[in-house]
């Protein structure tokens, strides 16, 4: 049984450690703020200049001012500070941020990443993607493993690059990979997914390391 997108943000939270400084993408990777283990604390970082973010509203409760980069109304902390886009910037290209989950369309093998755009269709530009992915320390990818039936892990990304070499870790809903000089390891399989069912969805080459 593949993991569901709850699954799937509980599993990218459990790579998360106590005091990182932690950016969050749009899409899926906007879930793992609701499964942040217990016992640690993290600090949710947003381009758009908010350090200390809290969980998502209740319904009625939403206050209009308070969202992060992808326009969602988020809540805010005892802790939470504020400031321009310009120091949001400075903190991500300077190193200060641990971890980035992002969203992907598609990742190859070396750790490409192409996340921002589709040829063809419109869109409002790539944001801070391109920043996030060459001053974080660390980026993992949540994304479904298919789309339309092809395979997002490939051996060359066909779309726009965000980043060149720049992913470490890519969960899908069907298992976790993780990627540095050697290539692209299977480390992790959802319950109940096969390894000929992943081999059957992915274009990228990978060698296998499933305790």
């Amino acid at each position: 049984m593949a993991w569901s997108r709850d699954d799937m943000a509980r599993r990218a939270a459990a790579e998360l450690q106590d005091g990182f400084y932690v950016n969050l993408g749009i899409g899926i990777p906007t879930l793992v703020s609701n499964f942040i283990p217990p016992g640690i604390t993290v600090q949710l970082q947003s381009e758009n200049g908010m350090l200390g973010m809290g969980p998502f509203p209740f319904e009625g409760e939403e206050d209009p001012d308070l969202i992060n980069a992808g326009k969602q109304t988020i809540t805010e902390l005892p802790t939470t500070s504020y400031f321009d886009s310009a120091q949001s910037f400075g903190m991500i290209r300077g190193g200060h941020i641990d971890v980035s989950i992002l969203g992907a369309m598609q990742v190859a093998q070396n750790g490409d990443l192409a996340n921002w755009m589709i040829p063809g269709r419109m869109v409002k530009g790539m944001g801070g993607a391109m920043d996030l992915v060459a001053g974080v320390k660390r980026v993992v990818v949540l994304m479904e493993h298919t789309a339309r039936n092809e395979p997002k892990l490939l051996r060359e990304c066909t779309l726009p690059l965000t980043g060149k070499g720049v992913v470490d870790m890519v969960i899908t809903d069907l298992g976790v990979f993780e990627i540095d000089r050697a290539g692209m390891t299977l480390t992790e399989l959802a319950p109940d997914v096969s390894l000929d069912e992943i081999r059957q969805k992915t274009e990228a080459s990978f060698i296998v390391r499933v305790e």
